[in-house]
């Protein structure tokens, strides 16, 4: 336990480290040597300024930052969850039952390769632009990853523990949610993570395309009269904003896998 605490203390300390040396190199050839100008390469204090002016501003884009990193996640998790709910299940059921397999997969297979950027313009001719078409093309990108994950963790069920359980009397049903899905909690919330990398990075694509408000149409308006700075503002509260949810989904799956293998 206190060799895990200190490599994650000498991660946070590294971190640190680099992401201020990353930030020095950037105000170097900026401000300091001057070798970009202020309308190539927005200096670090430049954008400092900005990110501070967004929080209360409006202008250039109708928002400020908070209302369009609201309107991101509002969309972001609506999508999220909802292919969660579905991709879960999905991934589990098709592992489990070959039925289940062969009568879905070759659509999944069809549907997992189409990068899900490519679904924008077919959900805003159905929908149109607005808070549903942003959320189908999210919803897609999640459920892929979580299909994927949750059925990779449900074959890899080591088939010792299947027998044991069979041996004891386990019907079908306790053979899948009490050794095969505890087996594959990893491997789910692996697939949570990566389908929240994924719902967050379409988002943001989406809405350059086909948005109102958001992070996206921020950068997207930003970048049409050369406001670097807000573009990279938009970029850094990405980053952030994903990075903070990506530890969230970590940290609740490690208390869940952690109680699973307690019982």
């Amino acid at each position: 336990m206190k060799q895990k605490r200190e490599k994650i203390n000498k991660y946070i300390i590294v971190s640190i480290i680099s992401v201020c040396l990353g930030i020095f190199a950037w105000w170097l050839v900026t401000d300091g040597l001057e070798i970009f100008r202020s309308n190539v390469l927005p200096s670090p204090t430049k954008v400092l300024r900005t990110f501070g002016k967004k929080w209360v501003e409006t202008k250039p884009d109708g928002a400020t930052l908070l209302q369009h990193l609201g309107a991101s996640l509002q969309v972001a998790l609506g999508g999220y969850f909802i292919g969660a709910l579905i991709g879960i299940p999905l991934g589990i059921f098709m592992a489990w039952n070959d039925k289940i397999d062969m009568l879905v997969r070759p659509v999944f297979d069809l549907v997992r390769t189409v990068p899900g950027i490519a679904w924008t313009s077919v959900m805003v001719t159905l929908v149109g632009i607005g808070f549903m078409s942003k959320a189908l093309v999210i919803f897609i990108s999640a459920m892929v990853a979580m299909v994927i994950n949750s059925y990779s963790g449900i074959k890899q069920t080591k088939t010792v523990h299947l027998w044991v359980g069979q041996t004891f009397g386990a019907s079908n049903w306790e053979l899948l949610t009490k050794i095969a899905i505890p087996s594959a909690l990893p491997m789910i919330f692996t697939g949570l993570d990566v389908a929240l990398g994924a719902s967050w990075t379409t988002l943001v694509a989406a809405e350059l395309l086909a948005s109102t408000r958001g992070l996206g149409f921020m950068i997207q308006q930003a970048r049409g009269i050369s406001r670097l700075d807000i573009v990279i503002v938009g970029m850094i509260v990405i980053a952030i904003t994903g990075s903070i949810l990506s530890a969230i989904i970590r940290k609740i799956g490690e208390h869940v896998v952690k109680g699973a293998r307690l019982q």
